[in-house]
C-alpha cells in the first residue's frame, strides 16, 4: 500500500467515526431531552400531590377539631344528666 491509500484508509475511518459520533451524540441529547421532559412532570405530579396532602391534612384537623367539640358536648350533656 502507498502512503496515500493509507492517508485515504485513515480518513475514511476517522468519517465513520465522525459520523459514529454524531449519531450517538443526536441520540445521547434525544434521551436528555426525554428525561428532562419526563422531570418536568413528575415534578408537576409531585406538586400536584404535595398540594393535595396538605389539603388531606387539613382537612384531617377539621375533622379533629370537630369531633373533639361533639365529644365536648357530648361529655357535658352526661355529666348534666348526671347531677339531675
Amino acid at each position: 500500500m502507498d502512503p496515500l491509500s493509507k492517508l485515504e484508509d485513515k480518513l475514511a475511518k476517522a468519517v465513520e467515526l465522525f459520523k459514529k459520533n454524531q449519531n450517538e451524540r443526536r441520540a445521547l441529547e434525544k434521551e436528555i431531552e426525554e428525561l428532562r421532559v419526563d422531570f418536568k412532570e413528575r415534578l408537576k405530579t409531585a406538586d400536584l400531590l404535595e398540594r393535595e396532602v396538605e389539603t388531606l391534612r387539613r382537612e384531617r384537623e377539621e375533622v379533629r377539631a370537630r369531633v373533639q367539640r361533639l365529644l365536648d358536648q357530648i361529655e357535658a350533656l352526661t355529666k348534666n344528666e348526671s347531677r339531675d
